[in-house]
C-alpha cells in the first residue's frame, strides 16, 4: 500500500481538498446547520472550536483530513478522513465524517465515499477499509452498509462519547475483495 499523500478528489458536483484553517468559515457554518455538535455520537466540533478541530486534525498521526465542497456553489458542507493508516497491514479506515444536516440523505455522502473508496483501493492498494461508528447511531450503520461494507463486529466500552458516557462501536469493513461489486452498486446509485 502506498502512503496516503494529500489531494483533492472530485466528483459529481463533490469536491475532496486537503483540510486547513482556510475552511474554518465554512467548516463553522456547516455545523450550525443542525446544531451538529449537539449530537452525542457525532465528531462535529463546537461553532467557536472549529480551528481547535481542524488544528487536532492535521496533527494527528497516521490521518488525512479533507473538507468537503459542494462545487456548485464552493460551500463548505463538511469534514471526513482516511484514519489509522496502517501500511504493513494495508489498510486504513474512513471517518471522523459529518455533514451540514441540510446534506444528510444526499448524494454528498454516497459521492465522498465513492471517491475515497476508489482511491485508496484503486491507488493507494488497500487491502482493506473500515469503518466504526456508535451503537447509537443507526443512520451512519445504514449509511455504511449500503456502501456494501460488511459488520465485524461491536467492541463494547470502546471509547467515551463527548458527554463522558461510554460508547460501543460497530465495525465494518470491505476487502479489496468486494470493492469492485461494490463499486458497480455505488455507480448506479450516483447515475440514478
Amino acid at each position: 500500500m502506498n502512503t496516503p499523500e494529500p489531494i483533492t478528489l472530485s466528483f459529481n458536483h463533490i469536491r475532496l481538498e486537503p483540510l486547513g484553517m482556510q475552511h474554518a468559515q465554512g467548516l463553522c457554518q456547516a455545523t450550525e446547520d443542525g446544531e451538529l455538535w449537539r449530537l452525542v455520537f457525532a465528531s462535529a466540533p463546537e461553532p467557536g472550536k472549529v480551528a481547535d478541530y481542524i488544528q487536532t486534525a492535521l496533527n494527528m498521526p497516521n490521518r488525512l483530513a479533507f473538507a468537503v465542497i459542494e462545487e456548485t456553489n464552493h460551500q463548505v458542507i463538511g469534514s471526513t478522513s482516511y484514519h489509522d493508516i496502517n501500511i504493513p497491514a494495508s489498510r486504513l479506515d474512513i471517518g471522523h465524517t459529518w455533514y451540514a444536516q441540510s446534506y444528510w440523505r444526499s448524494r454528498a455522502n454516497t459521492t465522498c465515499k465513492y471517491l475515497l473508496l476508489r482511491h485508496a483501493f484503486e491507488t493507494l492498494g488497500c487491502r482493506t477499509v473500515g469503518w466504526r461508528t456508535d451503537i447509537l447511531n443507526t443512520r451512519s450503520q445504514q449509511a455504511i452498509e449500503r456502501l456494501g461494507a460488511k459488520k465485524d463486529g461491536v467492541l463494547r466500552g470502546f471509547q467515551t462519547r463527548r458527554d463522558g458516557s461510554v460508547r460501543d462501536t460497530v465495525m465494518y469493513s470491505m476487502t479489496r475483495e468486494e470493492w469492485p461489486e461494490a463499486k458497480v452498486r455505488l455507480e448506479e446509485r450516483l447515475d440514478s
